[in-house]
Protein backbone atom coordinates (compact mmCIF):
# COMPACT_ATOMS: atom_id res chain seq x y z
CA UNK A 1 0.00 0.00 0.00
CA UNK A 2 1.25 3.25 -1.08
CA UNK A 3 1.98 6.43 1.37
CA UNK A 4 -0.72 8.10 0.34
CA UNK A 5 -3.10 5.15 0.41
CA UNK A 6 -2.05 5.03 4.16
CA UNK A 7 -2.48 8.87 5.07
CA UNK A 8 -6.19 8.49 3.59
CA UNK A 9 -7.03 5.57 5.48
CA UNK A 10 -5.46 6.93 9.23
CA UNK A 11 -7.52 10.25 8.37
CA UNK A 12 -11.06 8.95 7.35
CA UNK A 13 -9.94 6.32 10.93
CA UNK A 14 -9.80 9.55 12.58
CA UNK A 15 -12.51 11.23 11.01
CA UNK A 16 -15.08 8.53 10.59
CA UNK A 17 -14.30 5.23 12.80
CA UNK A 18 -16.24 3.95 15.66
CA UNK A 19 -19.00 6.93 15.47
CA UNK A 20 -22.22 6.80 13.21
CA UNK A 21 -22.81 9.42 10.16
CA UNK A 22 -25.51 10.58 8.43
CA UNK A 23 -24.75 10.81 4.72
CA UNK A 24 -26.22 12.49 1.73
CA UNK A 25 -25.98 10.59 -1.54
CA UNK A 26 -27.11 11.26 -4.89
CA UNK A 27 -27.81 9.35 -7.89
CA UNK A 28 -27.55 10.96 -12.07
CA UNK A 29 -27.99 9.54 -14.73
CA UNK A 30 -27.25 10.29 -18.06
CA UNK A 31 -28.59 7.67 -20.12
CA UNK A 32 -27.01 4.23 -19.59
CA UNK A 33 -24.04 5.47 -16.76
CA UNK A 34 -24.39 6.52 -13.71
CA UNK A 35 -21.86 9.39 -11.91
CA UNK A 36 -19.44 7.22 -9.69
CA UNK A 37 -16.35 8.67 -7.21
CA UNK A 38 -13.72 6.26 -6.78
CA UNK A 39 -12.23 6.42 -3.10
CA UNK A 40 -9.10 5.43 -1.26
CA UNK A 41 -8.97 4.63 2.52
CA UNK A 42 -12.37 3.07 2.58
CA UNK A 43 -11.45 -1.06 2.21
CA UNK A 44 -8.60 -3.22 2.32
CA UNK A 45 -8.31 -3.60 -1.64
CA UNK A 46 -7.97 0.75 -1.83
CA UNK A 47 -10.52 1.03 -4.40
CA UNK A 48 -14.20 1.97 -3.54
CA UNK A 49 -16.50 3.31 -6.32
CA UNK A 50 -19.34 4.68 -4.46
CA UNK A 51 -22.42 7.53 -6.17
CA UNK A 52 -20.91 11.02 -4.84
CA UNK A 53 -22.26 11.96 -1.43
CA UNK A 54 -20.69 12.97 2.13
CA UNK A 55 -22.31 13.84 6.03
CA UNK A 56 -24.39 16.66 6.83
CA UNK A 57 -22.91 19.59 8.53
CA UNK A 58 -25.19 20.69 11.77
CA UNK A 59 -27.59 22.83 10.74
CA UNK A 60 -27.85 21.55 7.23
CA UNK A 61 -30.80 20.74 5.23
CA UNK A 62 -30.26 17.25 3.56
CA UNK A 63 -30.73 19.23 0.38
CA UNK A 64 -28.24 21.97 1.43
CA UNK A 65 -26.07 18.88 1.83
CA UNK A 66 -26.00 16.85 -0.97
CA UNK A 67 -25.58 20.37 -3.37
CA UNK A 68 -22.67 21.36 -1.28
CA UNK A 69 -20.94 17.62 -1.24
CA UNK A 70 -21.79 17.50 -5.38
CA UNK A 71 -20.22 20.74 -6.07
CA UNK A 72 -16.82 19.65 -3.56
CA UNK A 73 -16.65 15.93 -4.96
CA UNK A 74 -18.18 16.41 -8.62
CA UNK A 75 -17.80 20.18 -9.51
CA UNK A 76 -21.10 19.95 -10.77
CA UNK A 77 -24.38 22.11 -9.77
CA UNK A 78 -27.37 20.00 -8.90
CA UNK A 79 -31.21 19.80 -7.98
CA UNK A 80 -31.84 17.28 -5.36
CA UNK A 81 -34.78 15.23 -6.48
CA UNK A 82 -36.99 12.69 -4.50
CA UNK A 83 -35.87 10.78 -2.19
CA UNK A 84 -35.40 7.21 -2.91
CA UNK A 85 -34.10 4.94 -0.41
CA UNK A 86 -32.43 4.94 3.04
CA UNK A 87 -28.70 2.32 2.81
CA UNK A 88 -27.22 1.23 6.17
CA UNK A 89 -23.45 1.49 5.55
CA UNK A 90 -21.95 -1.01 7.68
CA UNK A 91 -18.07 -1.49 7.14
CA UNK A 92 -16.51 -1.40 10.82
CA UNK A 93 -14.81 0.34 11.94
CA UNK A 94 -16.89 2.51 9.55
CA UNK A 95 -21.10 3.01 10.15
CA UNK A 96 -23.22 5.27 8.20
CA UNK A 97 -26.97 5.80 7.92
CA UNK A 98 -27.23 7.02 3.85
CA UNK A 99 -30.24 9.18 2.10
CA UNK A 100 -30.48 8.64 -1.45
CA UNK A 101 -31.94 11.17 -3.94
CA UNK A 102 -32.08 11.68 -7.38
CA UNK A 103 -30.36 14.14 -8.92
CA UNK A 104 -30.54 16.92 -11.46
CA UNK A 105 -27.13 18.20 -12.95
CA UNK A 106 -28.41 22.28 -13.39
CA UNK A 107 -24.61 22.87 -14.70
CA UNK A 108 -20.77 22.21 -14.37
CA UNK A 109 -18.36 19.81 -16.08
CA UNK A 110 -17.19 16.75 -14.09
CA UNK A 111 -13.74 17.05 -12.62
CA UNK A 112 -12.41 15.33 -9.36
CA UNK A 113 -12.93 17.57 -6.61
CA UNK A 114 -11.89 17.18 -2.89
CA UNK A 115 -12.65 16.12 0.55
CA UNK A 116 -12.56 19.22 2.33
CA UNK A 117 -12.62 17.92 5.83
CA UNK A 118 -9.11 15.81 4.70
CA UNK A 119 -5.33 16.91 4.61
CA UNK A 120 -3.94 17.89 0.54
CA UNK A 121 -2.34 14.85 0.78
CA UNK A 122 -4.65 12.69 2.75
CA UNK A 123 -7.52 13.15 0.16
CA UNK A 124 -9.18 10.36 -0.47
CA UNK A 125 -11.09 10.93 -4.05
CA UNK A 126 -8.67 9.33 -6.77
CA UNK A 127 -11.01 9.48 -9.73
CA UNK A 128 -14.97 10.62 -11.18
CA UNK A 129 -16.76 9.56 -14.32
CA UNK A 130 -19.82 8.24 -15.93
CA UNK A 131 -20.07 4.78 -15.66
CA UNK A 132 -22.41 1.67 -17.17
CA UNK A 133 -23.56 -0.33 -14.80
CA UNK A 134 -21.44 -3.09 -16.77
CA UNK A 135 -18.34 -1.37 -15.48
CA UNK A 136 -19.66 -0.71 -12.05
CA UNK A 137 -20.91 -4.67 -11.38
CA UNK A 138 -17.04 -5.89 -13.19
CA UNK A 139 -15.28 -4.73 -9.78
CA UNK A 140 -15.18 -7.11 -6.94
CA UNK A 141 -18.34 -6.93 -5.08
CA UNK A 142 -16.17 -5.21 -2.19
CA UNK A 143 -14.63 -2.46 -4.51
CA UNK A 144 -18.38 -0.95 -5.01
CA UNK A 145 -21.26 0.31 -2.87
CA UNK A 146 -23.32 -2.40 -1.46
CA UNK A 147 -26.55 -1.24 -3.18
CA UNK A 148 -25.25 -2.55 -6.38
CA UNK A 149 -25.16 -6.29 -4.91
CA UNK A 150 -29.16 -5.81 -4.76
CA UNK A 151 -29.39 -4.56 -8.29
CA UNK A 152 -29.11 -6.60 -11.79
CA UNK A 153 -29.50 -2.81 -13.99
CA UNK A 154 -29.65 0.30 -13.89
CA UNK A 155 -33.24 0.74 -13.11
CA UNK A 156 -33.50 -1.65 -10.34
CA UNK A 157 -31.09 0.87 -8.78
CA UNK A 158 -33.80 3.94 -9.23
CA UNK A 159 -36.16 1.70 -8.03
CA UNK A 160 -34.35 0.95 -4.75
CA UNK A 161 -36.78 1.82 -1.89
CA UNK A 162 -37.18 1.83 1.98
CA UNK A 163 -34.58 0.92 4.04
CA UNK A 164 -31.56 -1.15 2.75
CA UNK A 165 -29.83 -2.98 5.51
Amino acid sequence: MSVLADKARTEVLKLYGNRLRLRVCGLHREGNRLLMVRHRGINASDTFWCPPGGGLQFGESTREGLVREFDEETGLKIDAGDMLFVNEFREPPLHALELFFAVHVLSGTIRQGLDPEMSLDGQIIEEVRMMTFEEIKSYPPNEVHSLFGRCRSLEDVFALRGILD
